[in-house]
C-alpha cells in the first residue's frame, strides 16, 4: 500500500485526503501533518481556554458561493448542508457588499469543523506539530524530514502549505524545482494581518445591532464580528459571548514582526473607540496570519472581502492553475489557494487539481 503524505491540514489538504478515500480504486495509506497544534489552517476556531464551548473563528469568517460555483461545486456545498456543518448566513453583516445570486454561509460549531469533516471523512492518520524542513529523494521514495523527529518515507507527496513555506524548505526538493516554476512560485506574495478573539463570562451581554461589521475609517480595525452571534448561536447562562476582530492589511504589515502582547495592546486601544465601554474578557487568543489573503489577480474573479476570505496572494502561480507538479516518480505536487484563488470554492478547486493529476500517476 502506498504511503502518501499530506503537508497541511487546512482547507485544500483535508479535502485532498478525503477525495483520495473516496476516488481512487488503489489503497492507500493517507498521512497528514501540520505545524500547528490543531486542524483547520486559515480556518481555525479557538476555543476558550475557561468554556470550550466557547469558541471564535480567528479565520475565515463566513463562505461566499457565486452562482458560477453554486453549480460546478454542488455537491460539496450539498453534502456540508446535509450534515448540518454549513446553514445559510441570516445575521446582519453591516458593510457586506453582495452580488446578484450571491448566497453566504457560516458553521454553526465554528469554521474548522469543515476540515475536521474532511479529515474524518479521509480515514487518514493525523498529526500535529510537524513542522518539514527538508525533503530528499531516497531509493525512489521521498524521505521527509520534520524538525522534531526521525524521517519518514512516503511514496507520494502533497504540499499544501502556503507557498513562502514550500520555497524554504531544504533537500533535494531545492533542485527539483525548475527555473521557470521557481519564478511563477516567487511571483506569489501574501499580506498580512491579525486577528484577536476576546471571549467573555456568562452572562455577558455586547448589545449591538449587528453580528458584524466592516469598518472602513479605522487604520487598524477591518472587521468585527459578535461570533457566536454571528453563527446564531445564543450567549447563555453557561456560554458567553465571543468576539473577533480582523486588523487591517497595512496594520498587519506594519507590525508583522512586533510581540503578539504588543499588538494585542494597539487593536484594544482601536477597538475602544469603535466599541467603548467593553466589558473585560475573561480571555483572549491574538492570531499573526503572516500569509492572510490574496487578491486573485490572474483569474478574472472579483476581490471578495476580507472575512470571507482565506489568504490574499497579491499574484497566483498563474501558469499553473490548480496545482504544480514537481517530480513524477516518486510523485511529488503542489496545491493550495496560491494555484487558485484565495476562498472556499479556490481550495476545492485545487484538491480537485491534485486529485486528477494523483489519480493519473497511481
Amino acid at each position: 500500500m502506498a504511503r502518501v503524505l499530506i503537508v497541511g491540514a487546512g482547507l485544500t489538504g483535508s479535502l485532498c485526503a478525503a477525495l483520495l478515500k473516496k476516488e481512487t480504486a488503489r489503497p492507500l495509506h493517507l498521512v497528514v501533518w501540520d505545524k500547528a497544534g490543531d486542524s483547520g489552517g486559515r480556518m481555525t476556531t479557538a476555543n476558550s481556554p475557561h468554556n470550550p464551548q466557547s469558541t471564535v473563528d480567528l479565520g475565515a469568517q463566513y463562505i461566499t458561493r457565486t452562482p458560477h460555483y453554486a453549480k460546478k461545486h454542488q455537491s460539496f456545498y450539498d453534502e456540508l448542508l446535509v450534515h448540518g456543518i454549513l446553514k445559510p448566513l441570516t445575521s446582519p453583516i453591516e458593510g457586506m457588499v453582495m452580488k446578484e445570486g450571491d448566497c453566504n454561509f457560516v458553521a454553526p460549531q465554528g469554521v474548522s469543523s469543515i476540515i475536521k469533516h474532511y479529515l474524518k471523512e479521509s480515514g487518514a492518520d493525523i498529526y500535529f506539530r510537524q513542522c518539514v524542513t527538508q525533503i530528499n529523494l531516497r531509493d525512489d521514495k521521498w524521505e521527509v524530514f520534520e524538525e522534531a523527529g526521525s524521517p519518514e518515507q512516503f511514496d507520494i507527496v502533497v504540499l499544501t502549505m502556503p507557498i513562502p513555506e514550500i520555497l524554504h524548505l531544504q533537500g533535494d526538493i531545492t533542485n527539483l524545482i525548475s527555473e521557470c516554476q521557481r519564478q511563477e512560485l516567487e511571483s506569489v506574495s501574501y499580506s498580512s494581518r491579525y486577528a484577536l478573539g476576546l471571549f467573555y463570562e456568562a452572562g455577558v451581554k455586547i448589545d449591538v445591532p449587528w453580528a458584524g461589521q466592516y469598518i472602513t475609517s479605522n487604520p487598524c480595525i477591518r472587521f468585527i464580528s459578535i461570533d457566536n452571534k454571528k453563527r446564531n448561536i445564543v450567549a447563555s447562562s453557561e456560554i458567553g459571548p465571543s468576539l473577533v476582530i480582523h486588523t487591517t492589511v497595512p496594520f498587519g504589515v506594519t507590525y508583522l514582526e512586533h510581540s503578539i502582547e504588543n499588538v494585542q495592546k494597539l487593536i484594544f486601544q482601536q477597538l475602544e473607540t469603535i466599541l467603548p465601554g467593553l466589558p473585560r474578557p475573561v480571555a483572549t487568543k491574538c492570531q499573526k496570519w503572516r500569509y492572510s489573503q490574496k487578491l486573485p489577480t490572474f483569474f478574472g474573479l472579483r476581490p471578495l472581502l476580507p472575512s470571507s476570505e482565506l489568504a490574499t496572494v497579491t499574484n497566483a502561480a498563474a501558469n499553473y492553475p490548480g496545482q504544480m507538479t514537481l517530480h513524477l516518480k516518486p510523485f511529488l505536487v503542489c496545491g493550495g489557494d496560491g494555484f487558485t484563488q484565495s476562498n472556499f470554492d479556490g481550495c476545492i478547486a485545487s484538491a480537485l487539481c491534485v486529485l486528477e493529476a494523483l489519480k493519473n500517476h497511481i
